[in-house]
């Protein structure tokens, strides 16, 4: 497969200049995530014509030589996968070393369960060095509950003996109002990706707006189409830029259920294909958290134990 730098947008033909620095100055520097992309979405965000958008894209895959690779080729891509550690033993050991990158990881309970600080974990342990279970990048942040907590942020850096203000100046964080406003702001990523050295987006949480703005069953294929179509770009993000992407998401009881855990993740079967490792998390005894893994391609079903204290996750 040719690399990016094979590839200057500027000598496709019909493109010009003007089209390819538009198409820089959106972040859309990297060939494969045009290539990843629908003319519509294209021309778009481009603001260029679809069939324009169409002959781009067309012309990058050509050159790009997408189709069938051979399984030791996709095994050889995949040693650049990564892992960001949760900075628990029990819980990395569980997700095969931390959450991954290429990949989607969704963790679903209900509140309290400790989503949203194992995404203020992670937005911390990103920056670390590689040696030290991190990625030596920052993190974009999609805050859609207004649940962000600078001061979370410092408690944890300061526990793994991080400059605090170094940490925050490397979290970018947006606060998204609105099922399109969450659409716009992981669409305009890339545009902060590599001039950041992003390694992480978090959006915390994914469904929250979608089951707003979306009500009664009249709406649930609008919602649904909208959902599929933001997951499908959180993940050509993932795919194009070697990141990891981790969100969390509300739970509903199932009140068919009569024996046994009632407690479903919102989001339906579009979110469950979508989401390469679904996590469990729900609360212990003794202040204890439990993640179980629901779905990983990889990864055998199992049980963690961890506990979110002053100083950010830990085995005891």
């Amino acid at each position: 497969m040719a690399k990016k730098n094979e590839i200057n947008i500027e000598d496709i033909p019909g493109v010009g200049k003007i089209t390819a620095e538009k198409l820089k100055s959106i972040g859309y520097s990297d060939p494969m995530v045009i290539a990843v992309s629908s003319a519509t979405e294209l021309a778009n965000i481009a603001e260029i014509g679809e069939a324009t958008a169409a002959k781009i894209i067309n012309t990058i895959r050509e050159k790009l030589d997408i189709g069938y690779d051979t399984a030791d080729k996709i095994l050889e891509r995949r040693t650049t996968v990564a892992k960001i550690t949760t900075n628990s033993k029990s819980l990395d050991t569980l997700l095969g070393g931390g959450i991954e990158t290429q990949a989607i990881t969704e963790a679903y309970g209900m509140y309290g369960s400790g989503k949203s600080q194992l995404a203020f974990q992670l937005a911390v342990s990103v920056q670390l060095p590689k040696d030290k279970g991190g990625l030596d990048g920052a993190c974009l942040f999609v805050d859609t509950e207004n649940t962000f907590r600078p001061e979370r942020i410092v408690q944890i850096a300061r526990a793994m003996k991080l400059e605090p203000e170094k940490v925050l100046r490397n979290i970018y964080v947006a606060r998204a109002f609105n099922t399109e406003h969450q659409i716009l702001l992981v669409e305009k990523a890339p545009e902060m990706i590599e001039e950041k050295k992003i390694k992480l987006i978090i959006v915390d949480s994914l469904t929250s707006h979608f089951r707003a703005d979306f009500v009664g069953r009249g709406e649930l294929a609008g919602r649904q189409q909208k959902l599929n179509r933001h997951l499908h770009q959180l993940q050509r993000l993932a795919d194009a830029y070697n990141i990891a992407v981790y969100i969390t998401n509300q739970v509903m009881s199932d009140p068919a259920m009569l024996f046994g855990d009632p407690t479903r993740p919102v989001g339906g079967n579009i979110l469950g294909h979508m989401a390469t490792y679904r996590l469990y998390l729900r609360r212990g005894k003794e202040g204890t958290r439990i993640c179980k893994v629901i779905d990983a391609p990889n990864l055998q079903e199992g049980e963690a134990v961890f506990r979110i204290t002053e100083n950010g996750l830990s085995d005891n």
